[in-house]
């Protein structure tokens, strides 16, 4: 049976234009290879509200999970929430969970609790709350989309709330050889190696490094007895190139 799917939508015009680098998606993407599921796609979508909804409706029925990164925070460009809940065609509103963990944590901190913090209340009908134990401002998941924050660490303590909760698969094994050949000289016994383990992921990344050119192969698959088997065919073939 193969592992569930998932696909990762980033959000912000800060992204789009370079000022932030995300660094969620790289995160998530090994969470979710250790917990077996199988990352299709990365979309990253401007503070559009016609954008998001169009690429939420898309994701959440292509793949099995769909991870939102952004947007959901106090100001008025933080739509995510708003945009979510017009994909699915619910309500969206202050619930009084999400606001008394708000008061709670703004209490405690001595800040005051004013109109643009209740907006992080603001949750889709029939949506489950995220912990964030970081600042305290929850995410959601409704159906099979879930909603995180776009800061890394509010994003990661999300993360470890949501995936527990997942039906995940057969943990990916990788293994990666480095091989001082010309990515050209080695596509064909590559390409062969490739047919002949189907299950297997099998990439090549080329680079160039004082001048030589070589090629870094790595090999992924939840098998362990396949992915040594290929690795032990491809060291063999090019033993001499191997460094």
């Amino acid at each position: 049976m193969p592992n569930p799917t998932a696909a990762i939508l980033v959000i912000g015009d800060e992204i789009l234009s370079g000022r932030t680098r995300d660094a969620n998606m790289h995160y998530l993407a090994n969470e979710l290879t250790h917990r077996g599921i199988a990352l299709k796609e990365v979309r990253v979508v401007s503070d559009d509200r016609d954008a998001i909804v169009a690429a939420v409706n898309a994701l959440r029925t292509t793949y099995d999970n769909v991870f939102t990164s952004g947007g959901i925070g106090p100001t008025h460009d933080d739509i995510t929430a708003d945009c979510i809940a017009a994909a699915f065609g619910v309500g969206i509103d202050v619930r009084d969970d999400a606001r008394a963990i708000l008061e709670k944590r703004y209490s405690e901190l001595g800040h005051e609790m004013n109109e643009a913090r209740l907006r992080m209340a603001r949750i889709p009908d029939g949506a489950a709350l995220i912990d964030n134990p970081v600042s305290g401002a929850p995410g959601f998941s409704i159906g099979n989309v879930h909603v995180m924050a776009g800061v890394p660490q509010i994003f990661q303590a999300m993360v470890a709330s949501v995936l527990p909760k997942l039906t995940g698969g057969a943990p990916l094994l990788s293994q990666s050889i480095r091989i001082n050949r010309a990515e050209g000289e080695i596509a064909g016994p590559l390409s062969k190696l490739a047919s002949d383990f189907p299950d297997l992921s099998i990439g090549s990344y080329p680079f160039i490094k004082d001048g030589a050119y070589g090629v870094n192969i790595v090999i992924r698959g939840a098998e362990g007895a396949q992915v040594d088997a290929a690795v032990t065919r491809l060291c063999t073939e090019f033993a001499e190139f191997i460094g």
